[in-house]
């Protein structure tokens, strides 16, 4: 079979249709899952208004002068939240060109102490740029809307499986983890690097990403082509990941959300692709992109702290 060039479209309004286009819905799915582990996501129902708002509100932060994006950088921060630097982050040996704000769910700190699970530690409020008040407003909105989106797309992913839709529900409680960048890759004039970031693993169990029209994303293909994934209009690009497993002397362990028999995602005779996506930069245009990353409660994870 010849290897795709694009990433599936998911029109996940279907979930909902009439018998037979759901049905296909799910074929659709399951084979994007199972065989891209990427792919667009329409008819999501996040207004588009807020996609705008988002993405021009984020302009206005980079913008700002850097004292003023300095004010919430990432050290100040116990949960490890705020403002990274651009050229400050590595990946494969290389320098990433972006800046980033990392956003969690807007809970209040918890004062741990001796025996209490490591878990617990990244629990905490966010930080936010006194210079730009409605950033705040607008990125828990974005959060609570790629969060609703994740959990439609677990419910079909949970149904393309054979399994009950809400199956997925009992492990992304309300205590589940959840992970928003908002990312400025600025122009990169230098001729001998384009990385705005390498080639990587994300963490996470889903991620939903909104790009906006520069794209620059990319996907590499089992047979290791890297292969463009090229802006949709109104779409996210959703990811579907390997579940959560911890390596010790070679053996992989796991813990997490699998329905017994058939699975989309771990490796093995008919298992779904682990991709790799990179971000190439322009050497005139700047990018910006939105994502939330979701994952499984640190309750559920307590064994795997530490070796991961």
């Amino acid at each position: 079979m010849a290897q795709s060039t694009a990433l599936p479209v998911i029109d996940i309004s279907r979930f909902h249709a009439p018998d037979a286009d759901r049905a296909a819905l799910l074929a659709e799915l399951r084979f994007a899952a199972h065989e891209v582990g990427f792919f667009h996501v329409t008819r999501h129902g996040v207004p588009a208004a807020l996609r705008e708002e988002v993405l021009s509100a984020a302009r206005r932060f980079f913008a700002l002068p850097e004292k003023q994006r300095l004010e919430i950088e990432n050290i100040k921060s116990p949960q490890f939240r705020g403002y990274t630097r651009t050229g400050t982050e590595y990946t494969a040996g290389g320098a990433d060109w972006r800046e980033q704000i990392d956003i969690g769910p807007e809970r209040p700190a918890l004062e741990t102490g001796p025996g209490d699970p490591d878990y617990l530690r990244p629990i905490g409020p966010n930080q936010w740029p006194s210079a730009l008040p409605e950033l705040r407003g607008l990125v828990l909105r974005w959060q609570a809307e790629a969060l609703r989106v994740s959990r439609e797309v677990l419910r079909a992913l949970a149904t393309a499986l054979g399994q009950d839709e809400g199956y997925f529900d009992q492990w992304f409680d309300d205590e589940a983890a959840v992970h928003v960048k908002i990312v400025h890759y600025p122009p990169r004039a230098a001729e001998d690097a384009d990385q705005g970031v390498g080639a990587h693993k994300d963490y996470g169990y889903l991620a939903l990403l909104q790009q906006d029209e520069v794209g620059g994303l990319q996907v590499q293909r089992e047979d290791g082509v890297w292969i463009d994934a090229v802006p949709v209009p109104d779409a996210f690009v959703d990811r579907h990941a390997a579940p959560p497993v911890g390596i010790r002397a070679g053996e992989p362990r796991r813990r997490g959300p699998l329905p017994q028999g058939d699975d989309l995602t771990t490796r093995g005779e008919g298992a779904a692709p682990r991709r790799h996506p990179r971000v190439g930069v322009s050497k005139e245009a700047e990018k910006l992109s939105v994502s939330a990353m979701q994952d499984l409660s640190g309750k559920f994870l307590t064994d795997l702290v530490g070796i991961c």
